[in-house]
């Protein structure tokens, strides 16, 4: 049974190939998701997804304002993933919520599940999510969702539980159609303490196998003499706060100081959350070597092949490595959507929220939502 994906803010397609890599088979049927159509507002982005995700079909990646979108005209579905912009929910920046720009685009993902009703449906977003707008922003996503005719378990995971050699926490929403009757169970983690399996660390991700030299986007960055002298005395794992930093080569930052300016990577543990930004001592640093990693380094941290090649520049290449969803934490959740769909029971352990809780809590506070 092939499930046709619809897909907004779909990004270089961190997350359709892990739906593409997802299979179950259960009493001789095959259940796998295919690409049927996307969009995303970044040129450079979108050429990435067509060139990697549906090489022969181009034309069915709409780039442009999702606010300026046909949605109609998009084709019938059955499944639909959405990773809603962030920008105004995320713990680093403004955090404007309902008021900035970008957190009402959620919008147009409640208007694709009410004009197309998919069997099921994928939402993603950053943990911040939860405290945006006081709690109601969340509350109010999930209420839309439900409303629109789904039975929902929104979970934070941490990929890193599920083999993806980063710490990276995002807020991922499940929804079933109602009438299916189908019950979504959170996937137990399966690396960790008390797993099965260890985590998965930085030095495995970019030693095992060494990256070739020729490796697409493996362009080095050029630093300051100053720079490659305090990285190497910042020991992995510490960063540019370090008090071993000679006074010298010591940064002059008033207020806040962020934890992972000029950080380097442990190389026994999973990396820190790859982000989309770079300046600023924020490109992420390598542990034995006085340098910032390169964007097929951060690649491989988001568990992209090395022949998933990224299209742009190399600021617009490193936004797109990390806004994406890892490809090996996507096809973990695709697989088990798959697996409730086709009955097949699995490990599972309970959600953080408790979506009937959550929706029964104090009223709404009155949002404008434009």
């Amino acid at each position: 049974m092939e499930f046709r994906k619809g897909e907004l803010f779909n990004g270089p397609g961190g997350f359709a190939l892990g739906a593409q890599m997802a299979k179950v088979v259960a009493n001789g049927i095959e259940y796998t998701v295919k690409h049927k159509w996307s969009n995303d507002y970044k040129e450079d982005t979108c050429e990435t997804y067509r060139q990697n995700i549906c090489p022969e079909n181009p034309e069915t990646v709409q780039h442009g304002d999702v606010r300026e979108l046909d949605l109609e005209q998009l084709g019938e579905i059955d499944c639909f993933i959405y990773g809603f912009p962030c920008n105004d929910f995320s713990l680093v920046g403004e955090k404007k919520g309902f008021d900035g720009t970008f957190g009402p685009l959620y919008t147009y993902g409640i208007k694709v599940l009410n004009l197309y009703t998919p069997k099921w449906f994928i939402a993603e977003n950053v943990g911040g999510l939860q405290s945006a707008n006081d709690g109601q922003a969340f509350i109010q996503i999930l209420k839309e969702m439900k409303d629109a005719g789904y039975r929902l378990t929104p979970h934070l995971y941490n990929f890193a539980h599920y083999g993806v050699p980063q710490a990276r926490q995002r807020i991922i929403i499940i929804g079933f159609r109602d009438d299916l009757n189908m019950e979504y169970k959170v996937p137990a983690p399966t690396h960790g303490p008390e797993r099965l399996l260890p985590y998965r660390t930085a030095s495995e991700a970019l030693l095992d196998p060494p990256i070739p030299s020729d490796a697409f986007n493996h362009e080095y960055t050029r630093h300051t003499q100053k720079v490659i002298d305090m990285l190497n005395y910042i020991p992995p794992g510490e960063n540019a706060w370090y008090k071993g930093i000679p006074e010298t080569l010591q940064l002059n930052v008033k207020g806040a100081r962020m934890s992972q300016i000029y950080r380097r990577l442990h190389p026994d543990s999973p990396s820190y959350t790859v982000t989309g930004s770079g300046g600023g001592g924020t490109h992420m640093y390598h542990w034995s070597e006085p340098r910032a990693l390169t964007n097929r380094e951060r690649a491989r941290i988001q568990t992209f092949p090395d022949d998933f090649i990224f299209t742009g520049g190399k600021e617009s290449v490193r936004m797109q490595v990390g806004m994406a969803v890892p490809p090996l934490g996507a096809k973990v959740i695709v697989e088990s959507v798959l697996k409730t769909y086709a009955g097949v029971q699995y490990e599972s352990v309970k959600p953080k929220w408790d979506i009937d809780q959550l929706l029964s809590q104090t009223a709404l506070k009155e949002l404008v939502i434009v």
